[in-house]
């Protein structure tokens, strides 16, 4: 599980420079969305929040639309904008989830034993069970944005601890998109040498970002495992 996210930005990586250099139909739509980017920067940007506020409440991936953003707004700008968009989204559906439709993903919760554990455990240290529950793959971003919606933890918890816990993806995400941009525009096609630095940097943040996942899905897991132990005792008895 911890790899699933360095997988997924190489497939897409892969998938964006075959369709820019190989002639494929999409390449024509992603050059027109390019150009729009770059000309209707602003609007272009409220666009993409609003996308990505609408997939994150209607439960559908983020993973295209942070590549998306390295490849349309470049890294260091994609990374702002898309760390707002995500947090912005998870704070979305996390008060859909909490005040519109509480019962229904209290229902949900309840039916799947890690996401009940998960419940119980984000209740005495919201924060970090917030923070650790980003940083590790294992739980979907927006799955676990409704799952944490019926918790205790405070508003403010959640939405610091899942900014900071969603950046390092989010740098891999994007860096893959901006990636991609340099190869497929023959204008600033990276000479050998930045091409080799751009290699490099991407490998060194999958490298940090299988990392830190690791170690917060381990922590994580220690934690879940914990709060369900009682539950299994008890049940014994």
């Amino acid at each position: 599980m911890t790899a699933t996210r360095i997988a997924v930005a190489v497939v897409l990586l892969a998938v964006i420079v075959v369709v820019a250099f190989g002639g494929l139909p999409l390449a024509a739509l992603v050059e027109r969305a390019s150009v729009f980017a770059e000309q209707h920067r602003e609007v272009a940007a409220v666009l993409f929040v609003a996308a990505y506020v609408l997939a994150a409440v209607l439960v559908l991936p983020g993973s295209i639309l942070t590549v998306a953003a390295g490849l349309l707004f470049g890294l260091p700008f994609g990374v702002a904008l898309t760390s707002a968009a995500a947090t912005l989204g998870a704070s979305a559906a996390f008060a859909v989830g909490r005040f519109a439709a509480r019962d229904w993903v209290a229902q949900r919760v309840a039916t799947r034993p890690r996401f009940h554990a998960l419940v119980a455990a984000a209740g005495s240290r919201g924060f970090l069970f917030v923070l650790l529950a980003r940083l590790s793959p294992l739980i979907p971003y927006n799955l676990l944005n409704y799952a944490l919606s019926v918790t205790s933890v405070r508003f403010r918890d959640y939405l610091l601890a899942t900014w900071l816990g969603m950046l390092p993806a989010t740098v891999l995400y994007v860096y893959t998109g901006s990636i991609a941009k340099n190869l497929a525009d023959p204008k600033s096609a990276p000479s050998w040498a930045a091409g080799s630095l751009l290699a490099i940097g991407f490998v060194a943040t999958a490298a940090l970002t299988l990392l830190i996942a690791r170690h917060a899905t381990r922590a994580l897991s220690e934690r879940l495992a914990a709060e369900s132990a009682p539950r299994v005792a008890g049940g014994a008895e």
